[in-house]
């Protein structure tokens, strides 16, 4: 298992800094998160944040738990990930998903808020970034988007495509179906038994050739550091299948409450 954490709090240079000390502590992962006006909090723009964690870090995994693209524009995403591989040595994963409500980014400014246009918006969205990352020229007719051809120079530093995670939601047949086209799922439970069945889903339905990358299950939670077993929350979602745990505190979260957590090391 590889164990990743979500920096949900502080300002750009100091989240760069967290991000520096969870690598010098052992975690594999450095995630940050994708919102743009969400309540009253403090919220910077995950594109700018990340780059400043890209220059901080040299081994780490780092992305953006979860990316929306049905607010924001496919062509430019995939320049925006594009340049962020290259900027992290080939070091960023996608995870995206349809978007929490509560960001005013949606309906406050006339965005899509019925779920199944921001799925349809996912999903062309998804073929767009994969077209585009090609290197190809690429040109798309859907529903939502369409454009004539073009050519994007350079690829990613990751082919045949930058990793893509997908939130999924079991046992939904239709979230599934998109998750196993892609590189891993974002699982939405804290049930271990569920990770076990998506495990076995995903073997069952996208059997593993020589050669192909491994598919990735991600549980989430929250461990302490002064937990007397810190990993005894973990544990069942490993047996169970689970190939990544990303900690993350979204209950009022501080600084100083993040840094002794990174410090502490992984569960």
């Amino acid at each position: 298992m590889k164990y990743g954490v979500i920096i949900t709090t502080g300002a750009p240079r100091m989240v760069a800094q967290l991000a520096a000390e969870a690598e010098a502590a052992g975690w594999d992962g450095v995630f940050y998160w994708d919102g743009i006006a969400i309540g009253a909090m403090d919220t910077y723009d995950p594109w700018i944040v990340m780059a400043a964690i890209a220059m901080r870090t040299k081994r780490v995994r780092l992305g953006a738990i979860v990316t929306p693209p049905s607010r924001r524009r496919p062509w430019k995403l995939a320049r925006e990930t594009m340049t962020l591989d290259h900027l992290s040595g080939g070091r960023l994963v996608v995870p995206v998903g349809l978007g929490a409500l509560d960001d005013g980014a949606f309906g406050n400014v006339g965005e899509p808020t019925d779920a199944r246009t921001r799925a349809e918006m996912l999903d062309e969205s998804l073929e767009i970034l994969e077209g585009l990352w090609s290197g190809e020229p690429f040109a798309y007719q859907g529903r939502h988007y369409r454009f004539g051809p073009m050519t994007f120079a350079p690829t990613p530093v990751q082919m045949p495509r930058i990793p893509i995670w997908v939130v999924g939601t079991w046992p939904q047949e239709r979230s599934m179906r998109r998750v196993l086209r892609f590189d891993g799922i974002v699982t939405q439970t804290e049930r271990p038994e569920d990770v076990r069945a998506i495990a076995e889903y995903v073997a069952r339905e996208r059997p593993q050739k020589p050669g192909d990358a491994a598919f990735e299950i991600v549980a989430q939670g929250r461990t302490r550091p002064d937990d007397e077993d810190p990993a005894a929350l973990v544990r069942p979602f490993a047996d169970a299948g689970a190939t990544w745990w990303i900690d993350a505190d979204w209950q009022g979260a501080t600084v100083q409450s993040l840094r002794r957590r990174i410090q502490a090391g992984p569960p």
